[in-house]
């Protein structure tokens, strides 16, 4: 596989997937381009043995399966998890802010990203906003790109702020708000904000009702380093697993069984919504899955704890000015491959039957991979793979590829480690 036509390929994805309703969009975009069919959770499910399906319960979370064949009962699922979601600055609903002549935009913090990466930034907006419908419970809900930028939040000068290289505590109501334009008579202070976006709509302001913007990183990935052995790019987190596990399930394909992934929101906050990895969403599907297939509650048990389930979020690579922040010897470099996170604590699913399986898939299907732990001193975050599991009692891994800059508003990648990330899911999705 080429390693630049591949990188070029996630630049792009991450290009159009600047919020998670539009990482739902363009993987959908993908699937169907492949022939899946969607399905409805709210109804009952129409599937036939070979059939490749997706849904889309909330309009952040997308899940896609295939059904092998010859599938039955007494076999099992190849499972496969992502976020859809990434640390950014959320929209207020009254979002107009104004002071001594300056319009800005009154935002809150989601998730955890680092604060001060996003200043100095080209910033635009994107994510979903609800119009007025004649059904009161069926509102008209409308995706939004801005995609230029038009925001931004300036840094103060080092003149005001000699200290400013020592470190500066960013306040979050104050510092991180960002400018969008200058007061003028043609401007209603009060709406600016809502005018602005339903100018961008093309619908009159009253037929707004709510949304769910978020602020994001205008600026495009790019290849970097003496031989672009690098990739420098806003999302990476986690949308290299989103793009890899859309790939890889629409080129693997099992005769027996049923391959699935689920691309979920909320992970950065927790992931305890009705869109995130700790609901009943996934349990849910599986059974309409199963019940649609003519098979039981009691056949379906049984086959969660025959199957797999590959936690996919990103890992921490060596940083070469901090290694003090890593263990001494279990860490990875980028360009060293599929990453296999491990913690004893389980704030990443450490399951050593499943690394042995992951190790042996990786040999057999040539890709490089590294384990991972982290410094005792130094507290990981957590993932997708102990929640689902918890849920779903299956031997569970927790893999990616190594970042730097991770929760930057830019971050930073290997090159090669995504080629070896999207062959071992591709290979763990053909394998039985």
């Amino acid at each position: 596989m080429d390693s630049k036509k591949t990188a070029n390929e996630l630049l792009a994805y991450i290009k159009e997937a600047t919020s998670p309703f539009h990482a739902v969009k363009e993987a959908v975009r993908m699937l169907e381009e492949a022939g899946f069919t969607e399905l409805d959770m709210r109804v009952s499910f129409s599937i036939e043995k070979g059939g490749k399906y997706y849904v889309i319960p909330y309009g952040t979370t997308v899940f896609a399966f295939t059904v092998g064949e010859n599938v039955k009962a007494d076999q099992n699922f190849h499972m496969a998890a992502a976020h859809t979601d990434h640390p950014c600055l959320h929209v207020k609903p009254s979002a107009e802010l104004t002071q001594k002549g300056y319009l800005r935009v009154n935002t809150e913090i989601y998730g955890g990203p680092i604060l001060n990466t996003w200043l100095d930034r080209p910033l635009s907006i994107a994510g979903r906003v609800a119009l007025k419908s004649k059904d009161i419970f069926k509102p008209e809900m409308r995706l939004i790109d801005v995609k230029k930028p038009f925001l931004t939040i300036p840094n103060l000068a080092i003149h005001m702020n000699r200290e400013v290289n020592k470190g500066v505590e960013l306040k979050k109501q104050s510092d991180m708000l960002p400018l969008m334009g200058m007061i003028d008579n043609t401007l209603n202070e009060s709406d600016y904000f809502i005018t602005f976006l339903a100018k961008e709509l093309q619908v009159e302001k009253e037929e707004i009702l709510d949304f769910d913007l978020y602020v994001y990183n205008a600026e495009e990935g790019c290849l970097l380093g003496m031989n672009e052995e690098f990739i420098s790019c806003p999302r990476l987190d986690n949308l290299t697993s989103c793009h890899a596990l859309v790939k890889s399930i629409i080129a693997g394909g099992r005769e027996e069984g049923i391959n699935l992934i689920a691309l979920y929101d909320n992970e950065e906050i927790g992931s305890g919504t009705k869109q995130g990895a700790d609901s009943a969403l996934l349990t849910m599907l599986l059974e309409k899955i199963y019940g649609a297939l003519g098979f039981d509650k009691m056949q379906l048990n049984e086959a969660v704890l025959r199957s797999f389930l590959l936690s996919v979020d990103v890992a921490h690579a060596l940083h070469p000015n901090k290694t003090d922040k890593y263990d001494p010897v279990n860490y990875s470099l980028m360009n060293d491959g599929v990453v296999f996170k491990i913690n004893s604590n389980q704030r990443y699913t450490f399951d050593t039957e499943a690394v042995a399986c992951m190790q042996q898939l990786c040999e057999k299907a040539g890709v490089k991979y590294k384990k991972f732990v982290n410094n005792s001193d130094v507290a990981g975050g957590g993932t997708l793979g102990p929640i689902i599991s918890s849920w779903l009692p299956m031997k569970t891994i927790d893999m990616g590829v190594g970042l730097l800059a991770m929760h930057s508003a830019r971050e930073m990648m290997g090159i090669e480690d995504q080629v070896h990330l999207e062959n071992m899911v591709t290979a763990f999705f053909k394998e039985a």
